[in-house]
């Protein structure tokens, strides 16, 4: 069920302490943490802490939750001093979504070309 946790769910072992990440924020709704596989030289995670499978459905479900994750991409761009960044969610198998829990992709420290992929 949307918002509960899964317990077969990557993200949400880490959100319940199950698995070590690297974190780098945390508030009352939102869980960010560095990307074990990053793109660029800044690469975090930002997640709610309630399990919506992406952020299409977190968008409907949650709205203000969704606008937690977004604002908290803004706090770790502004905690890694990042002067440009790029926000991304991934939605979906075609666009590169592998972890079934809505998260945000914060990258930066680099020049990031424009088309992406």
């Amino acid at each position: 069920m949307a918002g509960e946790p899964q317990e077969d769910c990557l993200f949400c072992n880490i959100v319940a302490g199950k698995i070590p990440a690297d974190v780098v924020r945390e508030t009352d709704t939102t869980l960010a943490f560095r990307d074990i596989n990053p793109q660029a030289p800044t690469h975090v995670l930002v997640i709610p802490k309630a399990h919506y499978k992406n952020a299409a459905e977190l968008a409907a479900q949650a709205p203000q939750l969704a606008a937690d994750v977004l604002a908290e991409t803004r706090g770790v761009a502004e905690g890694e001093s990042l002067e440009s960044y790029r926000t991304v969610f991934n939605t979906g198998t075609g666009a590169g979504q592998t972890v079934w829990h809505a998260h945000a992709h914060v990258l930066g420290g680099r020049g990031l070309n424009w088309p992406p992929g």
